[in-house]
């Protein structure tokens, strides 16, 4: 499988709703590389990559995120790997 790099935006209720953490148990669970951070005008931002298929995977479980969260829109671009190791919660 072909390994990939996804960068983006999550909009909607997705700040004060474990989005950030959910996110980021999501994407251990698929063994995925990268981060997550809440931006100040209320988005989530997210780059991870890995298997197109856990890519793929994550990427569907952003368009909902976790049970609190309402997302509203998902902004995803391919980008170049970054050769990131482990996954992390940016503050």
């Amino acid at each position: 499988m072909a390994r990939i790099c996804m960068h983006g935006y999550v909009s909607g209720r997705v700040q004060g709703v474990c989005f950030r953490q959910a996110t980021a148990e999501q994407a251990e669970r698929l063994d995925l590389d990268g981060w997550v951070r809440n931006l100040a005008d209320g988005r989530v931002e997210v780059l991870f990559e890995g298997d197109e298929t856990a890519v793929a995977e994550l990427t569907s479980w952003l368009q909902h995120g976790p049970q609190a969260a309402e997302v509203t829109s998902l902004e995803l671009q391919e980008q170049a790997q970054q050769g990131i190791t482990g996954f992390i919660v940016r503050r």
